[in-house]
């Protein structure tokens, strides 16, 4: 039995999630949490301070000999808002690396709002209809409105707990002054979620993070509500709100839910809670403790088991993302489908030369798709264009190495060649530069096969021999000629990265 661990490094607090697979669904079997403010010194200096790294390696630490101890078999660690915004991030990330081993993915605000609504959805019942996600964390706020367990829209908000306690809430009690600016600033930011998320129709609103809970604990107790799954209503809330900013925090601490350390952000929290259900009309929440690491979770069930319902989903997310993307830059799918089809059937047909892992026919169908996306920017030197705009996008299911790997793959289409010194494949970790190599090379076979955009789609016959492989021609309406001079062009390469002669004839 596989087990996962996923690791979610946030602006408040670390959280840990141990899940193992069992009849094809995640047991979890272990789970650990510890606020260690990672973003306090972020949103005041724009640096992680040494204290506040020491402090979370301390728990990480920890968490490493729980995964240790659990046999883990794959870890995911990811940052989210203080990471994003320090300027020293990669200095926490190399400490993490040298004391865990583990490579901290810093991940955007888009991505953590899709992996908590894959955590929720998976896992939360009722949550497959019509339904807003609003995760309030330490730096950033994401909102969510699902349908039918899909994303509808999502959009992440600097509204974070930690981060607008640090900016506006300085006063124990804070006054009419600081509550106003407080107000001033999460309506201004709230303005820009109302301009995509419009959720008429919702009647489930789910809460999650340490917020969330706290006032669905404080909430609860305030309407004497003892049902496990009832709706905390927001004129509720409102009044939780209004009470906790007059109150002292030793006073807030010891309110149902809230505790010490939650006491100390709690009235910012508050406030972004109330603003947005009354700023969208929703009647109010309940809470969920599913979350980005139950997300994470999913994901890494999903691409270790394509027989589980939420890889389908996966899948499907991923190629909407690709899709998406293409309809933004002018692609047009007419050119770019036959280049996808002829890339997954170098794939499949020469499996037993490149022996790539199975997760490489996805990134090499990703990059067939999008390989002309630099066109958008300038037609000379597109290939360079379109490996920055596949690293940098926001392409929901691909994490951020998986993004590096495919925009390498379609980086290598002109006259240049993958090398270990040259800018893209720095960015490639070394463990992965041969598999891209070889990806790099069904790829320029794939585009070489599609040269005559006025033809009909060629289809080829490929057998494979100790020494050699050869590519029969099924020769289209308007001939095959350009396109078998384009392949022996490649004949070169491909003996240098496989060792094999590449032969191509007429059939």
């Amino acid at each position: 039995m596989q087990t996962f661990a996923a690791i979610d490094i946030g602006s408040n607090s670390c959280r840990l999630k141990i899940g193992r697979v069992v009849q094809h669904r995640l047991r979890i079997v272990h789970e650990d949490r510890e606020v260690t403010r990672l973003g306090g010194s972020v949103f005041e200096s724009g640096i992680v301070s040494p204290e506040a790294m020491a402090a979370t390696l301390r728990t990480l630490k920890r968490f490493y000999k729980a995964v240790q101890g659990n046999g883990t078999d794959k870890v995911r660690a990811v940052a989210t808002s203080a990471m994003r915004d320090a300027r020293n991030s990669r200095a926490f990330q190399a400490w993490v690396r040298d004391e865990t081993g583990w490579d901290v993915e810093i991940i955007s605000g888009l991505e953590e709002g899709r992996l908590i609504h894959r955590g929720v959805v998976e896992n939360e019942p009722g949550a497959g209809g019509r339904c807003v996600l609003v995760d309030i964390g330490g730096g950033s706020c994401e909102i969510t409105l699902s349908e039918h367990k899909r994303i509808h829209e999502t959009i992440s908000l600097p509204l974070g707990a930690v981060r607008l306690t640090q900016e506006f809430v300085r006063s124990e009690v804070p006054g009419k002054d600081e509550i106003r600016r407080l107000r001033q600033f999460i309506d201004r930011e709230l303005r820009k979620a109302k301009r995509r998320i419009h959720p008429d129709r919702v009647r489930l609103v789910i809460g999650t993070s340490g917020t969330a809970a706290a006032l669905y604990d404080a909430g609860r107790a305030l309407g004497k509500r003892r049902a496990t799954k009832e709706l905390v209503p927001t004129g509720t809330v409102r009044r939780l709100t209004s009470k906790l900013t007059k109150m002292k925090t030793g006073e807030r601490s010891a309110v149902p839910g809230i505790g010490p350390k939650r006491s100390e952000i709690i009235v910012a929290g508050a406030h972004v809670f109330a603003e947005i259900l009354e700023g969208f009309a929703l009647p109010g929440f309940r809470y969920s403790p599913m979350g980005l690491r139950d997300g994470i979770l999913a994901q890494m069930l999903a691409e270790q088991d394509s027989r589980t319902s939420v890889h389908q989903q996966f899948e499907r997310e991923r190629w909407q993302a690709v899709e998406e993307a293409c309809r933004r830059y002018g692609i047009d799918p007419r050119q770019a489908e036959p280049v996808r089809q002829h890339a997954a059937q170098m794939f499949r047909d020469l499996a037993a030369v490149h022996k790539l892992p199975q997760e490489y026919l996805t990134w090499l169908e990703a990059a067939a798709k999008l390989r002309d996306i630099g066109k958008f920017l300038n037609h000379q030197g597109y290939h360079r264009h379109a490996q920055y705009i596949i690293a940098n996008s926001e392409l929901y299911g691909f994490t951020p190495q998986q993004r590096v790997v495919t925009s390498a793959i379609a980086r290598y289409q002109g006259k240049s060649r993958p090398a270990p010194e040259g800018r893209t494949m720095r960015q490639v970790p070394p463990e992965e530069y041969e598999h891209v190599r070889r990806a790099v090379v069904l790829l320029r076979l794939a585009v070489a096969l599609n040269q005559d955009r006025a033809s009909d789609v060629l289809k080829v016959r490929v057998h494979v021999y100790p020494k050699r492989v050869q590519m029969d021609l099924l020769q289209g309406r308007t001939g095959a000629e350009l396109e078998m001079w384009s392949l022996r062009k490649e004949a070169a390469y491909f003996r240098e990265v496989f060792g094999r002669d590449l032969f191509v004839t007429l059939a």
